[in-house]
């Protein structure tokens, strides 16, 4: 047994030692540019050394210097924060269609019938630059139903059950309770920064199988609001943290350290200390009920991740830094190598 444990701390720090020399080939900056929306989301594939950039109404796809490879335009609604996942090499970012402000100019067709969705995007078959997005099988959309449920519902005098404002961060984490196991995608929701009620002060977030997902994903017709999706998650997690504006914006799962990050909008609720990020262990069991009281994230403040963050390896992040350029009028983002260190006063340290 001995003999078995020594040769297994030996192959992990073997395994710690190639993903850092890794991490030294890789650029400290990788700079997108996109249109006159700000980047909401982003998503690293190691294996083709490829960046995803979600710029609200296109999805950009670039090598690590930069250089763009192909994008996706006319993207109906709110394309907001990504992951991709290496075992079937796709990207699932959230997308909504909603008639609050939000979703004014982008999707106001939606008056009424506001649905939130998880785009899957099939990212090597995108070679070309301004590709359309609808009748395309390499971008499908797939309904989450639950969130539509929580936004539409009115409890007592209230609109938006849990203040649900719609969906944005997601990740790829094991089910809580473990950081080993079969991998779900994770959707948290969007949460109205109304300080005048006491029902929105935790995170919700939402655990769905793939193969759920990819059963009712279909394409997208404009105009259509398709609702095929699973009839319920397969988990629904509340995460007391405070009240933020609009909820998690990026959400990253770090499988060397099992911490899963919400990057937020600080709220304004004067009992709080607003942090900008927040860290949950995966081996943490939130609770499945609104519970305002039992606190187990562990928050931060660090100015970035809000607009993009995604795991790279061992602990390591590129995370979104973004702008405007002066001369050109659009917007970019700069994605930013950074190591987490889980210190409450410095998180994260640039490379």
């Amino acid at each position: 047994m001995r003999r078995l444990l020594a040769l297994v701390a030996i192959l992990c720090a073997l395994a710690s030692t190639a993903a850092a020399q890794q991490v030294l080939r890789l650029p400290e900056y990788i700079h997108a540019e996109g249109g006159s929306h700000h980047v909401q989301g982003i998503a690293f594939d190691l294996e083709k050394g490829c960046m995803y950039f979600s710029f609200t109404t296109s999805f950009v796809k670039t090598d690590l210097q930069g250089n763009v490879l192909g994008s996706i335009e006319h993207i109906q609604g709110h394309l907001g924060a990504m992951v991709f996942n290496p075992s079937d090499r796709k990207v699932y970012a959230s997308l909504e269609c909603k008639d609050d402000v939000i979703g004014r100019g982008l999707s106001d067709f939606a008056a009424g019938r506001s649905m939130f969705y998880i785009a899957i995007i099939d990212v090597d078959r995108l070679d070309s630059v301004g590709v359309d997005s609808e009748d395309n099988e390499m971008f499908k959309v797939v309904c989450i139903r639950e969130a539509g449920k929580d936004y539409h519902a009115k409890v007592g005098n209230r609109d938006h059950r849990y203040g649900c404002s719609g969906i944005d961060g997601v990740t790829i984490a094991p089910k809580f309770g473990s950081r080993s196991g079969k991998d779900y995608l994770y959707v948290a929701y969007g949460i109205y920064g109304d300080v005048g009620r006491d029902d929105n002060d935790c995170q919700v977030l939402l655990r769905y199988d793939f193969k759920d997902l990819e059963k009712h994903a279909s394409t997208v017709r404009f105009g259509d609001f398709y609702d095929g999706g699973p009839r319920k998650p397969a988990g629904k997690y509340f995460i007391c943290t405070g009240n933020t504006s609009w909820g998690v914006q990026n959400l990253a799962y770090d499988a060397g350290t099992g911490t899963m990050l919400m990057a937020v909008y600080r709220g304004a609720k004067e009992a709080y200390p607003n942090y900008d990020l927040f860290a949950v262990p995966i081996e943490s069991r939130p609770p499945s009920r609104y519970d305002d009281s039992e606190v187990i994230a562990k928050g931060f403040r660090f100015p970035y991740g809000s607009t993009g963050i995604t795991p790279v390896s061992g602990g390591w992040f590129y995370i979104s830094r973004n702008g405007r350029d002066k001369e050109s009028g659009k917007q970019f983002c700069n994605a930013t190598l950074y190591r987490w260190t889980g210190d409450e006063d410095n998180p994260f340290i640039q490379r």
